[in-house]
């Protein structure tokens, strides 16, 4: 597997959207924390479809099997039981029985594997597609997700298009596969007498107004218009519409159509507000605020919401008033304070900002308030005193001590004070020298500096503390590989096993067996391993590994192909550049090598 934690990179917390977050956009399985949804029933598997005749001896000692691992909460095994079952009656109702036991499995891998064999034994089934769609996109195989929803709604069902379309805009996602994919839709004929045309229509316009082509949404909204004029999504898109190309009068209208249609409304209510503080309404933006607080019983997610909205549109006062009468609470939320330290570091009321930011207690806001605490010192021509600042924090929260060690390292880095991150770094180290968290981030820090020697002494140390830490001998094992050292691939590979054993689904470790397996020349058994890897983290590194291994087996083409993907999706990828610097054969048409 590549490396890929070579430096704590920690970006600062954006206030983002609101109307967005508060709309909901609930389109990805959970097969992480699955303690809440075990806790709802005592027999998760009750619900799935039974098995109940068509079954040999073996079959049925298969099943009971597996039945038995379910109710023991064993849903890896089950699923393995019902997957093998399917195999021997292709049967959809044992695919989907082993999907439903995945879904507690904790385990993508096997989920998206029981998906795929339900998928091929229903294939006019929309159910199985939704499981993909969902595994897909939390891969972040947005082009994929498209394709399993495509195919739901040219079966006359709901492919939730709109919803896909609303998160790749909010993600960032690469749209223009998204958009040409879903205009090849429109242009089949007799796509428009599908019973879910409009929701085809809205997503393309959604994507179409964020790439700039808002005369090209504009249009698709009137049609969607003119086949659900009261569909509230159809009012969403036409009011973030109207604000994106600042028609800001014409989204005041089209949020108040949506209030028509659904009173209340909360996201409808946040398009107002924003509409009326760009055209400078702010008293009438306010009442609209006050109102939704009022009837929402002040909420302190909702108060926090239209905080970030008011800040966003540049407005802090509003946003102030907002937040004060939360201070002093028991139960005020960390973003609250997080925010106040934004306003006064904004108003350049530094010591004001350093309290609040310091106010900030463990929780997914801890690590960004030190960032611009820090980085706002810095700016002051205070580097002493943001590093006593970060050295103080490291004692006040034992917890967050290596995360605090690592962003002052980095922020030498970023001023160019190598040396002295090298020192905290080693000094931390010899305060604590089996701290394995920090011995790690030395030993990609020698990797980056070509220090291959430092780097394998402090993974090995690693590794003398705990012989079971999987990433350690992974990172260890794909650098031997990687560097191809002469006499100790095999000492790679049992590392890179060992590493699979302790974490049998991680797609970088797949990566790492399959280009272990590559350097050692087996290239059929490289092979599945870099395609599992790469259909579970399509990034540029495993692209790259997956590629050279089908052009070394004479599969140019099939190589080009998974360039020219892995190239559509990402604006920068060196590791390619690099490939195809050595193999300039395997450039896709009308790129640059």
């Amino acid at each position: 597997m590549p490396l890929r934690l070579r430096a704590l990179n920690i970006a600062l917390l954006p206030l983002g959207a609101a109307t967005f977050l508060l709309s909901g956009c609930q389109l990805a399985p959970s097969f992480g924390d699955t303690t809440a949804a075990r806790a709802s029933e005592s027999d998760p598997m009750h619900s799935a479809p039974p098995i109940t005749r068509g079954l040999d001896a073996q079959g049925l000692s298969t099943l009971l099997a597996a039945e038995l691992a379910g109710q023991r909460g064993n849903y890896q095994a089950a699923t393995q039981g019902y997957m093998e079952a399917s195999q021997r009656y292709p049967s959809p109702t044992l695919a989907e029985r082993a999907t439903f036991a995945a879904r507690f499995s904790d385990s993508p891998v096997l989920l998206q594997a029981a998906a795929e064999r339900w998928r091929e034994l229903a294939p006019s089934d929309s159910a199985p597609r939704r499981v993909l769609a969902a595994i897909t996109l939390r891969q972040g195989r947005w082009a994929e997700s498209l394709e399993q929803r495509l195919a739901i709604t040219r079966a006359g069902d709901n492919g939730e298009l709109t919803a896909l379309a609303e998160l790749a805009v909010a993600d960032g996602a690469p749209l223009e596969p998204l958009l040409i994919r879903l205009r090849e839709h429109l242009a089949t004929p007799n796509t428009n007498a599908l019973p879910h045309h409009s929701d085809v229509l809205l997503a393309t316009a959604l994507i179409e107004a964020s790439a700039g082509e808002t005369q090209a949404a504009r249009q698709r909204l009137e049609k969607a218009q003119a086949l659900t004029p009261d569909a509230l999504p159809l009012w969403l898109a036409k009011a973030r519409l109207a604000l994106e190309t600042q028609a800001y009068a014409d989204a005041r209208q089209a949020a108040k159509r949506g209030l028509e249609l659904n009173p209340g409304d909360v996201r409808f209510i946040l398009l107002l507000a924003q509409a009326e503080i760009r055209l400078n309404n702010i008293r009438a933006a306010e009442a609209q605020t006050d109102a939704l607080l009022e009837s929402h019983g002040g909420s302190h997610d909702l108060r926090l919401a239209l905080a970030q909205l008011y800040l966003e549109e540049g407005h802090s006062d509003p946003a102030k008033r907002l937040l004060q009468p939360l201070i002093g609470q028991d139960d005020i939320p960390n973003l609250a304070y997080y925010l106040l330290g934004a306003i006064a570091e904004a108003e350049n009321e530094v010591d004001n900002a350093l309290l609040y930011y310091r106010q900030v207690s463990e929780g997914e806001e801890f690590i960004p308030a030190r960032v611009k605490a820090a980085r706002m010192l810095i700016a002051q021509d205070r580097l002493l005193d943001a590093r006593a600042f970060l050295r103080i924090e490291r004692m006040r929260f034992d917890q967050q001590f290596n995360a605090l060690v690592m962003l002052e390292v980095q922020m030498l880095d970023e001023l160019g004070q190598t040396e002295e991150a090298d020192a905290l770094l080693s000094r931390e180290l010899e305060r604590t020298p089996d701290d394995n968290a920090l011995l790690y981030q030395r030993a990609m820090r020698a990797w980056e500096a070509g220090d291959l020697a430092q780097m394998e002494a402090d993974i090995q140390r690693i590794l003398h503390n705990d012989p079971d830490d999987a990433m350690a001998l992974n990172a260890l094992g794909y650098t031997l590989a990687d560097e191809n050292l002469a006499g100790r691939l095999d000492q790679a590979q049992a590392m890179i096993e060992r590493a699979h054993e302790l974490d049998p689904d991680n797609p970088a470790v797949m990566d790492s067996l399959g280009w272990v397996y590559y350097r050692q020349g087996d290239l059929e058994r490289a092979l599945p391993w870099l395609e599992r890897a790469y259909a579970l983290m399509p990034d540029q590194e495993v692209a790259a590994h997956l590629a050279e291994v089908l052009h070394a087996m004479g599969r140019s083409e099939e190589a080009r192909e998974v360039l020219t993907e892995i190239m559509t999706y990402t604006q920068e990828h060196p590791v390619i550049d690099a490939l195809l610097e050595r193999h300039p054969e395997l450039t896709p048409p009308g790129s640059q090598p």
